[in-house]
């Protein structure tokens, strides 16, 4: 038995201490209120059917898994205070906290995580997040509706112990576990309240703060959760959450005095912002690639690579970086960012080349693939409602133009409806997406693309990728899984279900008033380790 009592135990009680003296070393204000820009509505507060950012953000502080994040973005002790770890690497088992209690004052029990992850895996919950827990013994087969819930190999021992049996060793499960998709729900409200449970007045949450507010395209309220373990040590106690798609509506709140961090900035407004805010702009490295989608499954690209290739090699990443996003983005030629552990980011051959020369094979490959000046392709480019995605895509939009003769129209869509476009198939050509890794390690951009992924939204489907990738997932030895993965990204660059355009970076501004903030290569900030300094 390996124990994992020490290590992170002792990294998340030395981050508590350093959180507790930097807000301790200023004077407090009186009203500890935070306000945030935060992207789109979110579609659900519901933990295991949540797919995008901006509902991660408020279920983090909502909900605590049995590991959490740090104020540096490192994994912490959440729900469980430790846990033990077999020598073989395939039984993790966790010890809850005697004082972890929902937010009704009922008890966090090993039970309650039982009754979770079986939830979050039965077909009938429709989670499209199901993957990231396949490293659970059954989970997989839970998820496809070929094994019964209860058996998954997730047992409470007592109620405060909880004993997890992994499908083979998997080096960065703790990691997944402090993903939506693994956090807890309350049974009982569940059971009552059923596709209402995460409405103000039904939601019971373990996390520090509770659902106050929920005022659809206003604002969404939570605060300070009493019954939360560790409510001594919060200092926020109350956090608004502001849905603004729009950045420069976002960044005029903020102009204003309104929020006191944006969820992201304008692309236009940088320059300004680095004249005029240096001090507040927050800017660092972040785990997540921005990319062009091809449905594979519709015309125009099903069964064309020539044409998903031209269309990739006519993107000039390198004049986008430069003058539209301008934030210190990376061009992406591949998929998985530079910087993930174990594991050597692929570039293409034609990265090396000079725009000119791209240019030229996207010409040949679009006359390949049946398309000429006297007969152009027209497509459509989907994506949601964002100044800074409209910018991209009307510059994309003339690429293509200017160097294939390309007539490409733009259809903006609220977010939801985007999501749900992208899902179906149908209508959608190419879109607009982002991939934020859930956790630092490759796999979590390599089970994006499997062929039974709930997030594929390119109907890519190879056999050969699935079978690495799932391969990759059983084997232990951390050389030969990095470079199973390596060929697995090969595979699905050769088919172009996508071109990626960027590597994302996190930005954001914060006023000087908001203490102990860090931007984190995961983005994740959650409210219970800020304070606000008297101002």
């Amino acid at each position: 038995m390996i124990t994992r009592r020490g290590a992170l135990f002792a990294l998340g009680l030395s981050s508590l201490l350093l959180a507790g003296t930097t807000a301790g070393a200023v004077d407090l204000a009186d009203q500890q209120i935070l306000r945030k820009g935060n992207g789109a509505e979110p579609a659900t507060l519901d933990p295991h059917k949540a797919e995008a950012v901006p509902d991660h953000n408020i279920l983090r502080d909502l909900y605590e898994g049995l590991v959490s994040d740090g104020p540096k973005g490192e994994l912490a002790p959440g729900a469980a205070e430790s846990w033990d770890i077999s020598s073989d690497g395939t039984v993790y088992t966790f010890h809850l906290r005697k004082n972890g209690k929902w937010s009704n004052g009922d008890p966090v029990t090993a039970a309650d995580f039982v009754y979770s992850f079986e939830r979050a895996l039965d077909p009938k919950t429709g989670s499209k997040y199901t993957f990231i827990l396949y490293p659970i013994k059954n989970a997989e087969e839970i998820s496809k509706g070929k094994a019964a819930p209860e058996t998954l190999a997730v047992e409470a021992v007592d109620p405060l112990t909880l004993k997890m049996t992994l499908r083979a060793p998997t080096p960065y499960v703790l990691g997944l576990l402090a993903h939506g998709a693994a956090l807890p729900v309350h049974r009982a409200s569940v059971e009552k309240f059923g596709a209402q449970m995460s409405r103000p007045g039904n939601i019971v949450s373990n996390g520090a703060y509770i659902l106050k507010e929920w005022t659809p395209q206003s604002q969404i309220v939570l605060a300070k959760n009493p019954a939360y373990y560790d409510a001594d040590k919060v200092k926020i106690t109350e956090v608004v959450y502001f849905p603004t798609e729009d950045n420069n509506t976002d960044f005029k709140r903020y102009r204003a005095g309104e929020v006191d961090m944006t969820n992201d900035v304008p692309n236009d407004q940088i320059p300004f912002i680095r004249q005029n805010y240096a001090s507040e702009f927050r800017l660092g490295p972040y785990l997540g690639t921005y990319y062009y989608g091809f449905n594979e499954e519709q015309p125009p690209f099903k069964d064309n690579l020539k044409l998903r290739q031209a269309l990739s090699l006519a993107v000039d990443r390198e004049t986008l970086v430069e003058k539209v996003t301008a934030a210190g983005e990376l061009p992406a030629y591949g998929w998985v960012p530079p910087g993930v552990l174990n594991y050597h980011a692929q570039t293409p051959d034609v990265a090396k080349l000079t725009q000119a020369q791209r240019s030229e094979m996207a010409k040949t490959l679009y006359a390949e693939a049946g398309y000429s000046d006297a007969k152009p392709l027209s497509v459509e480019i989907r994506y949601n409602t964002n100044d800074n995605h409209k910018k991209i895509a009307i510059a994309i939009a003339s690429m293509w133009k200017q160097t294939l003769g390309v007539n490409a129209t733009l259809v903006n869509e609220e977010f939801k409806v985007f999501l749900e476009n992208r899902k179906q198939k149908k209508v959608t050509q190419t879109f607009r997406a982002g991939w934020i890794g859930d956790y630092n390690d490759a796999n979590t951009f390599a089970e994006l693309l499997l062929s039974d992924a709930g997030l594929n939204d390119f109907g890519f489907n190879s056999a050969k990728y699935d079978a690495l990738v799932k391969e990759a997932g059983l084997t232990t030895d951390l050389e030969k899984r990095g470079v199973m993965l390596e060929e697995a990204e090969r595979i699905m660059l050769a088919d172009q279900p996508m071109a990626p355009i960027y590597f994302y970076v996190v930005k954001r501004l914060v006023k000087p008033y908001v203490l102990n903030y860090e931007p984190t290569i995961i983005n994740r900030n959650p409210t219970k380790w800020l304070a606000i300094a008297k101002h």
